[in-house]
């Protein structure tokens, strides 16, 4: 046991307590699988990150990120709270602009830039494939989410490390009224997200007449949404929704820009029902990589006793 220096860090909203809290520990090295695990399960965020040495060239640090009941391979905004911690602890990288990540998915870019105040860090959307699935088990969760088959434009099943139904629907409005069934997304153990693209910003009043005032400020923002989108996991015996969840969001962008409903850059909305202001800034460069950025802020910065 011994003093660590530990932050909590709210990730993906320019307003601080709107975003997604991260705990880090700084100084993880020496800590057992099984220390990480009661931590994590301690501080009962969705994820507590562990910052290590790397172990693999061109690393600049080495992460594990851990929720209450289970390590992860990859999670989005660990890796973006996890980054901004490292930076702010001192933190220098080998690329002037980019910072490598290490962590049991392989090597995640992060780039760095703090001109961009909507979104100074952006990693870089790592590998998804697309699972198969049947109608069957398509039915079975939009059974639990209250959705006919015909409110869907389309429906993929998604993996970068978590694996999530993605649901894209027609109308934001029923995105935001939806209610799911948490006990059957238990049940069959399923992560779901889903969204819907907003009419353009010159139309925003008409298309979200029953909601004026949300769609007054979207239009006026700068970081003007142009997606809203909902994420429920079921990491315990209910399903809860996400705040903000930067590893739907890559692989969620990453099949809408390929199958062609949507072009980069955009910004998701995220939270919006939950008393939160997520904006997750989706970008593509000119080699087809997609980056997925927002707002970090420290909010607890101190030391730990593990």
């Amino acid at each position: 046991m011994r003093e660590r220096r530990f932050m909590q860090v709210d990730v993906f909203s320019s307003s601080a307590f709107k975003g997604n809290p991260l705990a880090v520990v700084v100084d993880a090295e020496g800590l057992s699988d099984a220390q990480m695990q009661t931590f994590a399960r301690w501080t009962n965020l969705s994820e507590t990150s562990f910052l290590l040495p790397p172990t693999q060239p061109g690393a600049d640090y080495r992460v594990r990120i851990f929720t209450p009941s289970n390590e992860l391979p990859f999670a989005g905004h660990p890796t973006l709270g996890t980054c901004h911690a490292w930076l702010h602890s001192g933190g220098r990288p080998q690329r002037e602009g980019v910072v490598v990540q290490e962590c049991a998915k392989g090597l995640v870019p992060v780039r760095v830039d703090y001109s961009n105040a909507a979104a100074p860090l952006a990693f870089a959307a790592p590998s998804s494939t697309r699972k198969s699935f049947t109608e069957e088990q398509l039915a079975a969760v939009l059974a639990a989410m209250g959705l006919q088959r015909d409110e869907i434009v389309d429906c993929a099943l998604l993996d970068n490390g978590p694996v999530f139904w993605a649901l894209l629907l027609r109308d934001p409005d029923r995105v935001m009224e939806l209610q799911p069934d948490t006990a059957a997304l238990y049940a069959m153990c399923t992560e779901v997200g889903f969204a819907a693209k907003y009419a353009p910003q010159n139309d925003a009043l008409i298309a979200r007449s029953s909601r004026e005032a949300r769609a007054f400020e979207r239009s006026t923002a700068d970081d003007a949404s142009d997606i809203e989108v909902r994420v429920f996991f079921n990491a315990t015996t209910t399903a809860v929704e996400d705040p903000i969840t930067g590893s739907f969001n890559a692989s969620f962008a990453q099949w809408m820009i390929d199958a062609g409903h949507i072009e980069a850059p955009y910004v998701a909305a995220q939270g919006t029902c939950i008393d939160r202001e997520g904006r997750v800034h989706i970008s593509r460069d000119a080699e087809g990589q997609v980056w997925v950025g927002g707002a970090s802020h420290t909010l607890i910065q101190g030391k730990v006793t593990l």
